[in-house]
C-alpha cells in the first residue's frame, strides 16, 4: 500500500478512521478502515468505499454480495477521482467470487446436494427439492459447515 494514498484518503475523508491491522476490513461499530501497511491500495479503497457507502450490518447473504460489489463499484470510481491506475475487473471479479464461492458452498443441501434458499431468519437454508433444513454459521469468515436442523 503506498502512504501517499492513505494520508490522501485520510485527508479527504477525515469522518472516517484509518487504524493499522492485520487484515484489511470495514468496522462500522468504529467507523474505520482496517488496513495493511504493506497490503494493496485496490484493498484500501474498496474497504475506505464501504465507509463511503455507510455499509452497516446484511441481513441475507444476497445482501452481503451486493454490498460486496456496490463497494468495488464506489472503489472503482473513487481511483478515478484520485487519478490512480484503474482497478483490474478481473480482479474485483475474483474478490467477488470467493464471496460466491462462500454463498454456493453455504447453499448445498447436506441431504441432497441441491442449492436451497435462505430463510428470512439469515441463518437457515431450505431445500426446494428434499426439503431438508440446515443451520449456518453468521460468520462469512467461517467454514460453511452445514448442520441439519429440525
Amino acid at each position: 500500500m503506498s502512504e501517499p494514498l492513505l494520508e490522501r484518503l485520510v485527508a479527504r475523508y477525515p469522518d472516517i478512521k484509518f487504524i493499522p491491522g492485520k487484515q484489511f476490513s470495514w468496522s462500522p461499530l468504529r467507523h474505520a478502515v482496517i488496513y495493511v501497511s504493506d497490503g494493496p491500495d485496490w484493498s484500501l479503497l474498496h474497504e475506505t468505499a464501504h465507509g463511503l457507502l455507510d455499509h452497516k450490518r446484511y441481513s441475507s447473504d444476497i445482501e452481503l454480495i451486493q454490498m460486496e460489489r456496490a463497494a468495488w463499484d464506489r472503489a472503482v470510481q473513487l481511483a478515478a477521482e484520485l487519478d490512480l491506475p484503474p482497478i483490474d475487473p478481473e480482479h474485483v471479479e475474483d474478490c467477488l467470487d470467493t464471496y460466491r464461492d462462500w454463498l454456493y458452498k453455504r447453499s448445498c443441501c447436506p441431504r441432497c446436494s441441491v442449492q436451497g434458499l435462505q430463510e428470512l431468519d439469515g441463518k437457515h437454508y431450505r431445500c426446494h427439492n428434499c426439503h431438508e433444513r440446515w443451520r449456518v454459521s453468521g460468520s462469512r469468515f467461517a467454514r460453511a459447515y452445514r448442520r441439519q436442523s429440525q
